[in-house]
């Protein structure tokens, strides 16, 4: 492999890492996607589902434009489809899954059940690990919660690792509405910040991207060469951009993957360590944290764990599984456990059991349906699978689309 002239660091292009975790004489594929080459002029990316105010999202339009751009389409089904295979070779690997998963299952229903307890024993500990802990009952109460945070503190930049309850909560253009300037830290989450665009997917938010369409938009707002579409120059050129602004910033935001009523804490599973900046570089943290994350002991995490990363990307465990106890020495921590439409889904007899779900957007990589027409095209912060059984049945306007697109 050539080094292109503008690679920073010629060294990560090192043909074999010592440290390597082989499996059967084979590299351990960590989830990584084959780059294969485009045509000379690639098609434009597609862009979302229209929104026109409160009337109904059209899918099907939607849906329909982004089939018509086939590398596109096509890039988006082979790569999703190829992180369920990943997961299913992982699946093989452990005698035990099926079995992992029913008491991960139990373990959600229970607490489900118990859930008013279990909230209130977080609390107890958490603030017991000196973590101040707020309640919001929907979105706009979490913002309006973190922004009298920023503003007790004089902040005015906050980095925050990735979050789909910020996203559901439409954080980002609240903040930037109070003057408050929030940098994603996630590769993902930053180049759809930079493009103006929600994520795609719940796990690789920018999947539906090619990297010409990466090196399009680093190219209009971190001034990178347009035509250099490598992607270790695009990642490095997007960490020179963005870790000033990570060492400059005066708040920290991370979401929370599973919080542990037993012990107060909470842990959130990353694969890039942003989620570790954004807690440890400035003095003040925050954490977003939706009520169905909890669980009941610190020893059910081991379940969970040995789940999530398997099911979302068909690797054995994420790079970095950050525990968070408590505000490091000087610093200050704060925690906000918000509702937002939770406590009324847990009381639906038809959608209830959608509040277990991990986010680990397995559901998305097997539907063909969200593979197909890209999860923009659903108008949504949840899209997919996942986007039909946590809205309410009767008001569904994208299961007749699902079906029709079956066709």
């Amino acid at each position: 492999m050539s080094t292109p002239p503008e690679m920073l660091y010629p060294e990560l292009l090192a043909p074999f890492d010592m440290h390597a975790i082989m499996r059967d004489g084979q590299r351990l594929d960590h989830a990584e996607a084959a780059s294969k080459p485009l045509r000379s002029r690639p098609e434009p990316q597609p862009r979302g589902a229209k929104v026109h105010g409160s009337r109904p999202i059209d899918q099907a339009e939607a849906a329909a434009r982004f089939i018509a751009a086939p590398e596109h389409e096509k890039m988006h089904d082979e790569r999703l489809w190829d992180l369920r295979q990943k997961r299913d070779r992982e699946m093989r690997d452990i005698a035990e899954w099926e079995r992992l998963r029913s008491l991960a299952s139990a373990i959600k229903e229970h607490t489900l059940t118990h859930l008013d307890q279990y909230l209130e024993q977080f609390e107890a500990n958490a603030r017991s690990n000196g973590i101040h802990v707020h309640w919001a009952r929907d979105a706009t109460e979490h913002n309006q919660i973190v922004h009298g945070i920023l503003k007790d503190h004089g902040a005015k930049s906050l980095i925050k690792s990735k979050s789909m309850l910020t996203e559901e909560c439409g954080f980002r253009p609240y903040m930037a509405s109070v003057g408050i300037e929030v940098i994603e830290t996630d590769l993902g989450e930053l180049i759809q910040q930079l493009d103006n665009e929600d994520p795609s997917h719940v796990v690789v938010p920018a999947v539906h991207k090619l990297r010409t369409d990466v090196a399009e938009v680093f190219a209009k707002t971190i001034d990178t060469d347009p035509a250099n579409s490598d992607v270790h120059y695009l990642a490095e050129a997007q960490r020179e951009a963005t870790r000033p602004l990570i060492l400059a910033a005066e708040a920290g935001m991370t979401g929370c993957n599973f919080a542990v009523a037993e012990t107060g804490t909470f842990v959130v599973c990353t694969n890039e360590g942003n989620a570790d900046l954004s807690a440890n570089v400035p003095e003040l943290h925050i954490a977003s944290i939706g009520i169905e994350k909890i669980i009941p002991r610190l020893e059910h995490l081991a379940v969970f764990v040995r789940l999530l990363s398997r099911s979302a990307l068909g690797s054995p465990v994420t790079q970095y599984t950050s525990h968070f106890r408590g505000p490091r020495a000087g610093g200050e921590m704060h925690i906000v456990l918000v509702d937002n439409g939770r406590s009324e889904r847990l009381g639906m007899k038809e959608s209830w059991t959608s509040l277990k779900c991990i986010r680990c957007g397995a559901c998305m990589n097997t539907c063909p349906v969200y593979r197909r027409s890209g999860g923009l095209s659903y108008g949504a912060t949840y899209s997919g699978p996942i986007r039909l059984i946590t809205i309410r049945p009767s008001t569904s306007a994208n299961t007749a689309t699902c079906r029709s697109l079956r066709h």
